[in-house]
């Protein structure tokens, strides 16, 4: 089998990220030679790959679903929301620019050959390439300049299948109009339907869903059910809410639970750093907004932001500011990661990402920050008093002084992040990843009663959840179906919706 699908979906988080994990993981278990492919991310949740390049944290996960190592071939054009106004533009891994919405535009003719040369690169290497749209297809108003959804198909001559998240209702509604807003060329590459989040029993659905092929002359080539145990590695922060639990944390090893108040920052980055303690039993992590959910917790972890200054002053605007400078007077536990780690310290100069010059930081670590124009993209690795920890940095602001003991160790023997009382920080993103590290910090800092446990690994967490995926797609999608799409390319004869709007 040698070819290429295309994943788009109704809406932003409506599946297309888990659905190309699930089908890149079940086409590896087969030995098929697979790769994913996502021409334009939006997202602040990224990785650093082996040649020190920036990525989208969903291609990662779908590259290691195929068994490969992340690279930059798999997501070329990245861009990271600064504002709701502004994003930085990050291409084959490197950021390049500050754009706004019209702004892009202009660089869309020179991305789109970007985007061109690495897709057909992968398909030459690979037998498949399994690619994921962005937001939703139906988006018209973005048609003439579209980089990674019906362009791309229509570009390289790609099937495209449409998934929709049940979940949120009005589904068979998103699925038609999706494809009946599109123009007649378009309609011809939409080739089936994927149903994500289905609770309850699929035969009440069914009528829905011949009717539903009767309206666009399209089969649902499948109705995936809800599974609970699927919250790892999100794209992006739409799941990221105030006030919410973070994964499905198990019963706890000893007789209490040790909780983890993570702050959700307006701008928040690598959000995905706190569920490594999320998969630990008896680990309760929750965003908050509130500095009233503080107080009490075992643990305030206060992550990374692409705005850094800006959501400085929005914790001090919300009172969070006072609670948490307030914590580390009652020497309660505090962890800043990367933005939230330079927001800990006195100062911070940036007239890089805000160009704010100096503002004042927290003052809870003897700590200076300085932004600089060029961004620190680097996989690190050392250890923590003979304990090995890896990770990787993202950041464009530099520690120019630093009075605190250190964190960590790197491998080159300098100095890593601080310490000061009960307030830790660290520049490197994935940590907690670091399972002996992970699970000396909670003993550190837990309460009585709170029993880490011995044996959890993130690593083997992340590996069930793809086997899962794999395993939901194995089991409810025409694998035959999809499998002719991919081999045979377009299908022909596909049929037109006539609607309202394409009349005008």
């Amino acid at each position: 089998m040698r070819g290429a699908l295309l994943v788009a979906g109704t809406t932003s988080d409506a599946g297309k990220s888990v659905l190309v994990a699930g089908l890149c993981r079940m086409l590896a278990r087969r030995g098929v030679r697979v790769a994913p492919f996502k021409a334009q991310n939006m997202s602040n949740n990224s990785v650093v790959t082996l040649d020190g390049g920036e990525i989208g944290r969903a291609q990662a996960l779908q590259a290691r679903a195929c068994g490969l190592e992340p690279s930059v071939r798999f997501n070329p054009v990245l861009l990271k929301p600064g504002s709701d106004r502004t994003s930085q533009l990050v291409v084959r891994g490197k950021a390049m620019t500050t754009v706004g919405a019209r702004d892009y535009m202009q660089h869309r003719a020179w991305l789109r050959g970007v985007v061109a040369e690495d897709l057909a690169s992968l398909r030459g290497d690979f037998d498949v390439v399994i690619c994921e749209g962005a937001g939703s297809p139906a988006e018209i108003n973005l048609r003439a300049t579209d980089l990674a959804n019906m362009g791309l198909a229509e570009a390289a001559s790609i099937p495209v299948i449409v998934v929709g998240d049940i979940d949120r209702g009005g589904v068979l509604a998103h699925l038609f109009g999706t494809v009946a807003v599109l123009s007649p060329s378009d309609q011809a590459l939409i080739a089936g339907f994927v149903i994500n989040k289905f609770r309850g029993d699929v035969g009440l659905l069914e009528p829905g869903l011949e009717q539903l092929r009767e309206l666009t002359g399209r089969p649902t080539l499948g109705v995936i059910p809800f599974a609970d145990d699927l919250w790892l590695d999100a794209e992006d922060s739409l799941g990221v809410t105030g006030n919410a639990p973070v994964g499905r944390p198990g019963q706890p090893v000893g007789s209490a639970w040790l909780t983890v108040a993570a702050v959700r920052l307006p701008r928040i980055s690598n959000s995905t750093d706190v569920e490594a303690l999320a998969c630990e039993p008896g680990v309760a992590v929750s965003w908050v907004t509130d500095p009233a959910r503080i107080r009490d917790a075992d643990l305030v972890v206060i992550p990374g932001s692409k705005s850094t200054v800006s959501d400085l002053e929005w914790l001090r605007s919300t009172g969070l500011a006072d609670e948490i400078i307030a914590r580390a007077g009652r020497g309660q536990a505090i962890l800043g990661i990367c933005g939230g780690y330079q927001m800990l310290g006195r100062s911070i100069v940036d007239d890089v990402e805000s160009g704010s010059g100096t503002t004042a930081g927290l003052g809870l670590l003897e700590l200076d920050i300085e932004f600089a124009s060029d961004k620190v993209l680097a996989q690190v690795d050392g250890h923590y008093d003979g304990i090995p920890v890896s990770g990787y940095e993202i950041h464009h602001g530099r520690v120019i002084r630093n009075n605190d003991l250190p964190l960590l160790t790197a491998a080159d023997g300098s100095p890593e992040g601080s310490v000061r009382g009960s307030v830790r920080g660290t520049h490197w993103h994935g940590l907690l990843e670091s399972d002996a590290y992970r699970r000396t910090f909670l003993t550190d800092i837990a309460g009585a009663g709170f029993v880490v446990a011995p044996d959890t690994s993130v690593a083997a967490v992340r590996e069930q959840q793809l086997d899962l995926l794999a395993d939901l797609v194995e089991k409810y999608l025409d694998k035959d179906a999809l499998e002719e799409l991919i081999g045979g390319g377009v299908p022909n004869g596909l049929p037109v919706i006539t609607s309202h709007v394409n009349r005008v």
